[in-house]
């Protein structure tokens, strides 16, 4: 069929056959189909939608695109984690080491924040030397040395991923169910790993804003990994606010350092212990989730996750020391405290206007090409359920430009709810879906 054939009988609302989705998205990788066609194929599955054997059609062709790694020649299960992306959201680097220090081959390849989302890869590159720039050869050669390693997605694998990814950016079609959950399970199935735990973030800082529009992505991802023989486990769990205390990447880290030290705020270690433990009952190493929680919370307690820690981080070129001597990451020449202007106790924070906030400091991009500031960001001292008196120190803000501090200030306040009495306590881990 013609490029036009394929787009039209989609945009009617018709079916595609593996072959024709094939042809189609083939021919625009070797340059035979425009942009402009394909942008016209976006837009109608966004209105259209896919039916579950078009979507696993369509993770089969970006998969097949490029290289798939074989792992086969490491000892170990071989177990990723995903989000979808929030704010505060520093698990994976908690949970890459600690999964690794309990038997598990973590091989995590992620990707930079865009908008009011962070990157695990932006977090990683604000320890001074660390290298996520590997080759497949290294990014192995790490595996098999320590267990882990923690890189971005190599050229080669999905490179029809990132070319149709380019262009869902550019015409508002990134929202589409059938298009995240192939981009996403390509990507991943392309790591050669045997199971999956992904983490289906809900709330005013995720991308998924509703429950049932996050549940759905949640199953369709179960699904075709499952289809591809990845046992794969999703957990819907809230992003109402920020989790953790810290936004911005060499805050996250430190935080991240603490936790693997065994000082977190309970509800970052909430989700990392029960996607922890999902990841051990993935790789038939302990069944039960409880007692996967007590193994990994003593793996923090006999130091052996933060041992790990130093590990990836001297094998990838850092400096392990960070983890003793924080003040060796980037930090912010100015550190202001910004005071509440109300009383009572915090309803709501929004946390996607949290995360612009942080954007606005420095700490992500308003497009892919901005520049970072790997120092900036906010310090939390309070959250929902906290109780704040006027003119309380309710966060810090840390910048490198006094100009943007105002109107940070007034999108991080405005995010913020008060009430007379405290708020009914959140759920975090919503739902699991095996």
């Amino acid at each position: 069929m013609r490029p036009y054939d394929i787009i039209k009988k989609k945009r009617d609302g018709h079916s595609l056959s593996h072959d024709e989705l094939t042809s189609f998205l083939r021919g625009y990788l070797n340059g035979e189909v425009p942009d402009y066609q394909v942008s016209a194929f976006l837009m109608s599955v966004l209105f259209r939608g896919m039916t579950s054997e078009e979507t696993v059609s369509l993770t089969e062709v970006l998969l097949n695109s490029g290289q798939v790694l074989d792992l086969s020649d490491i000892p170990g299960p071989k177990v990723d984690k995903h989000s979808t992306g929030g704010v505060g959201d520093k698990v994976s680097l908690i949970l890459t080491p600690l999964a690794a220090s309990a038997g598990i081959i973590v091989p995590m390849m992620s990707g930079r924040g865009l908008g009011h989302t962070g990157g695990t890869l932006d977090k990683l590159e604000s320890i001074p030397g660390f290298k996520t720039g590997l080759s497949i050869k290294e990014f192995k050669e790490i595996l098999s040395k320590v267990g882990c390693a923690m890189i971005g997605f190599s050229h080669e694998m999905a490179p029809l991923d990132r070319k149709l990814y380019a262009l869902r950016d550019v015409t508002a079609t990134v929202e589409s169910i059938p298009l995240i959950t192939s981009s996403i399970m390509s990507k991943k199935l392309s790591e050669g790993i045997q199971g999956l735990v992904l983490d289906v973030k809900v709330g005013s800082g995720a991308f998924m804003k509703d429950l049932e529009s996050a549940r759905v992505l949640a199953k369709t991802m179960v699904k075709i990994g499952n289809s591809f023989g990845v046992k794969t486990i999703a957990v819907i769990t809230d992003m109402n606010e920020p989790l953790g205390m810290a936004v911005g990447n060499s805050l996250e880290v430190i935080e991240s350092i603490d936790a693997l030290k065994g000082k977190c705020p309970e509800d970052l270690m909430e989700v990392t212990l029960y996607l922890g433990a999902l990841m051990l009952k993935v790789a038939d190493i302990e069944a039960d989730i409880e007692a996967g929680k007590k193994r990994l919370n003593q793996l923090i307690k006999d130091g052996s996750a933060i041992k790990k820690f130093k590990e990836i981080v001297e094998y990838q070129g850092g400096n392990p020391m960070i983890a003793e001597r924080p003040t060796l990451l980037p930090h912010s020449c100015l550190s202001v405290d910004i005071f509440s202007k109300q009383k009572g106790y915090i309803q709501s924070m929004n946390a996607e206007a949290i995360g612009t906030a942080s954007m606005i400091l420095g700490a992500g991009r308003k497009t892919m090409d901005s520049e970072i500031d790997h120092a900036a960001g906010i310090f939390l001292k309070k959250k929902v359920g906290d109780f704040v008196e006027e003119d309380d120190v309710i966060c810090t803000f840390c910048t490198s430009d006094e100009a943007i501090i105002k109107k940070a200030e007034e999108i991080f306040l405005n995010a913020l709810t008060f009430g007379k009495g405290p708020p009914e306590k959140r759920k975090i881990i919503i739902e699991t879906i095996e």
